[in-house]
């Protein structure tokens, strides 16, 4: 979809402010860093039955409630800190969602105590290919909702203790932490989300090569 600025994009970053920006300036954009990771798969769990949109708008409310995702911060949170953030209106107030963020932080630190990271786990479920261009998506159908990599970080994030990581969720933050990228070929960042990804230096996981290693 072209834009009034004449720039193409895929057709769901063309609308709201909120949607562009993050399409134009996020999206697929390659992370390695904990806090930001876990930041994104709780957010997409936080989005499970809403609108992508509603996150976004209240997404710097989220971070002032949750500490930033500082995981070390935020696996302090007990019960007093649940019942505020459950009166905060400016976030979604579920209370499973709620339990699940500060238990995925914990769950952070577990690895990072065993000299592993989020980054290093979500990262170890980069595609066969790597980060070479696949063939990119001539339209929105063509982009899956999850795929067997997507499944099997699901599977191991919850065996880790890791909440609201279903196989769609997981692709989800898979597509925005850039392991794949699916904007569609016709789209102006595509070229820009691509070469971020080739200069990307991909964390290692402990014991395990890379996808696409020779």
């Amino acid at each position: 979809m072209v834009g009034e600025d004449g720039l193409a994009r895929c057709p769901w970053g063309a609308g709201p402010p909120e949607y562009r920006r993050y399409h134009d300036e996020e999206w697929g954009m390659p992370v390695a860093e904990d806090r930001r990771v876990l930041e994104k798969l709780c957010l997409e769990g936080f989005q499970s039955g809403l609108s992508w949109l509603t996150i976004l708008r209240k997404r710097e409310a989220f971070r002032r409630a949750f500490a930033r995702f500082d995981p070390v911060e935020l696996a302090r949170f007990g019960e007093l800190d649940v019942d505020r953030l459950l009166a905060d209106a400016g976030i979604v107030r579920h209370r499973g969602k709620i339990l699940a963020t500060v238990g995925n932080a914990r769950a952070t630190l577990r690895l990072q105590e065993r000299g592993g990271s989020l980054a290093d786990l979500v990262w170890s479920h980069l595609p066969a290919s790597g980060l070479e261009a696949r063939p990119a998506p001539e339209r929105p159908g063509d982009v899956p909702s999850e795929t067997p990599e997507s499944a099997q970080l699901s599977a191991e994030l919850r065996r880790l203790g890791f909440r609201f990581v279903g196989p769609k969720t997981v692709y989800a933050a898979m597509q925005s932490l850039g392991l794949v990228d699916d904007h569609l070929a016709s789209c102006w960042r595509r070229q820009a989300v691509e070469a971020a990804r080739a200069r990307f230096d991909v964390p290692r996981r402990a014991g395990g090569p890379v996808p696409g290693d020779v």
